[in-house]
């Protein structure tokens, strides 16, 4: 099939936007390859005789032997965390495969994994967003002791894969399989949770009907069943190679999420250095992975932190990519999966009905994905058009169905749900936004409304609960980016202003902040740039000021005088309360690092990169 001419426009643009960064960053990795095939080999007896010394006798033996890889196991295991709960187990099931495989396997380091859900609303999360950057540099220290000749990479949540993605990147020589933990069994419906936090946030049920919601919701082992962040990160991770075909979306605890385990090790094995196909991570994430990656994204309506976080990994690997890309991308790839927020099914459902390999054929067949690219599969991403099935106890692979099972949450390409993508971009006076239009219905995609300004989003709750916001309004939050407090989702917003739509009124967000994946009946515009924090203008609106945001021209404006508005000086506020108490002392140095969320937000500085670049 013929790659759509905006897709083919698309690439040749990044690949030279990115010519220079991409070569420096390959000479790196082709640097660590030219020191030899088995990383332990150069360290010194020493060295080794402390990697080696816990391990049992029949290990070391093997470890000894400088012809077998050793892999790398990378793990976001916690018991607090239902995503990353059923983790406990897989080190176990690895290392017993590996050396079935003829390798041996190590836990080489744990990292961090919070969870927006928990910190929701509180202060824990102004440090969500760099949490990704401190399990980058946690992958690197457990990667550091040149022990391994291939990773396996155990995460699921928001902020977790993308570190672990930075991580590996840092390590391009060496080959990497991310293995998913799957999505939880599905619990009540999304519309009914999202109907009673509505009548709790109206006072019309209490916490006790409002609890007993969430946890029928949220009630074993395994990612929550929305369509956000963390099942977005399944979805980039598949049809961007680094996951078995099929794997993104089998429950935990089942004998084929098992399966697919145990053959994560195997493939880690054939693609080490040692094994019948070397294939490290540097040639599987190229430009032509990242564009894969954006159009997976726009085609099942996927979460917004993503305009973040994919900016990060491709950069982590020398490759520039901004929101006009994906902008015209969007314009041109159809949504063809509709799951909550963005429609009443959860990823099960969309599982149950093709899943990923449907999504992945449909989108090659219709000359929207690139088919020629490089994956832990071997060459080409048709083979990740399959699904996972069981065979004898062992994961097995087959075609995808040719037709959705329920045509109300996936279709194929040519019957898709809209003819362009889930996201867009959003322009004006203001400076540049996002907006997930996919999961906010046409008639409220425009907004022209006076504004009403906060600095801090228990101003708007409490706005709410006196009954002062029973209006047409444009609410703008600001001093909410990376460098002000961290850039914290402000999904607690949502209850509330859906309360306030449904009602009648027009309203929207306007924010610096971001919002939750499961976010979207409420038009928000979201990581204006730049934040107000570092003199955006969205620090120049004042209240009462008209502002118009408009999705489908992909505007964003306050409608005054240009004269009156250049003349205007952005607002300054104290901000000394973000900077101390639940850890966020310790995070200074990185919010003063930290650059625009168009540039991933990032708050290291990457030796390819400038702030201003």
């Amino acid at each position: 099939m013929t790659l759509h001419p905006v897709l083919q426009a698309v690439t040749d643009r990044i690949v030279e936007r990115s010519r220079a960064t991409r070569a420096a960053y390959m000479e790196h990795v082709r640097a660590a390859m030219r020191q030899g095939k088995v990383e332990r080999s150069q360290l010194s007896c020493t060295n080794q005789a402390h990697a080696f010394a816990a391990m049992p006798d029949g290990i070391k033996i093997h470890l000894q032997d400088s012809v077998r890889p050793n892999l790398a196991i990378v793990s976001a295991y916690n018991d607090m965390l239902s995503a990353h709960q059923p983790l406990e187990t897989f080190p176990a099931l690895i290392k017993e495969e590996a050396l079935k495989a003829g390798a041996t396997a190590q836990f080489a380091g744990g990292v961090p994994a919070m969870c927006d859900g928990v910190t929701q609303g509180f202060d824990g999360m102004e440090l969500s967003l760099f949490s990704r950057d401190v399990i980058a540099m946690s992958t690197a220290i457990a990667l550091s002791h040149q022990m391994f000749d291939a990773a396996l990479y155990l995460g699921v949540c928001d902020k977790i894969v993308p570190g672990l993605v930075i991580g590996a990147l840092s390590f391009g020589h060496l080959p990497a399989v991310f293995v998913p933990a799957g999505p939880m069994t599905t619990g009540i419906a999304n519309d009914e949770k999202a109907k009673v936090r509505q009548l709790f946030a109206e006072g019309k049920v209490g916490r006790d009907a409002l609890l007993a919601s969430e946890m029928a919701s949220y009630h074993g082992p395994g990612t929550c069943t929305f369509y956000g962040t963390a099942n977005s990160n399944q979805m980039l991770m598949e049809i961007m190679g680094l996951h078995l075909p099929g794997a993104a979306f089998v429950n935990p605890n089942t004998p084929l999420r098992e399966a697919l385990t145990r053959k994560a090790a195997r493939v880690a094995t054939e693609i080490s250095a040692q094994g019948s196909r070397y294939t490290p991570i540097a040639e599987v994430i190229d430009e032509k992975a990242i564009i894969n990656g954006i159009v997976g994204l726009l085609a099942t309506g996927g979460s917004t932190n993503h305009t973040m976080h994919l900016v990060a990994m491709a950069r982590a690997a020398g490759i520039s990519i901004n929101w006009d890309d994906f902008d015209q991308l969007s314009a041109v790839v159809p949504l063809i999966v509709r799951a909550y927020p963005n429609g009443k099914a959860d990823v099960n459902h969309f599982h149950a009905a093709g899943g990923m390999g449907f999504v992945i054929r449909e989108l090659l067949d219709a000359g929207l994905l690139h088919d020629d690219v490089t994956t832990i599969m071997g060459k080409g991403l048709r083979a990740h058009s399959q699904e996972a099935w069981l065979n004898d106890g062992e994961a097995a692979f087959r075609p995808s169905p040719q037709t959705s099972g329920d045509d109300s949450v996936l279709r194929p390409a040519a019957n898709p749900f809209s003819a362009d993508g889930g996201l867009k971009v959003l322009a004006g006076n203001i400076g540049r936004a996002v907006i997930k239009v996919s999961a906010v219905k046409p008639e409220h995609r425009v907004v022209q409304a006076p504004a009403v300004v906060f600095n801090d989003q228990n101003e708007l709750l409490a706005a709410f609960k006196r009954g002062e916001l029973e209006k047409d309004f444009v609410a703008v939050i600001r001093f909410q980016g990376p460098r002000a407090n961290g850039m914290p989702e402000l999904h607690k917003l949502t209850p509330p202003l859906g309360v306030l739509q449904e009602r009648g009124f027009k309203v929207a967000l306007v924010t610096d902040g971001r919002m939750s994946g499961a976010s979207g009946k409420v038009p928000a515009a979201i990581h204006v740039s730049p934040e107000a924090l570092l003199g955006g203008d969205i620090g120049k609106v004042q209240d009462g000021d008209l502002v118009r945001l408009d999705a489908d021209k992909g505007e964003l404006v306050v409608l005054v005088p240009a004269a009156e508005w250049a003349a205007r000086q952005p607002a300054q506020v104290d901000l000394t309360r973000n900077q101390f108490g639940t850890g966020r002392d310790l995070f200074a140095g990185m919010r003063q690092l930290a650059t625009a969320a168009e540039e991933g937000a990032m708050s290291f500085a990457h030796p390819l990169w400038t702030q201003d670049k």
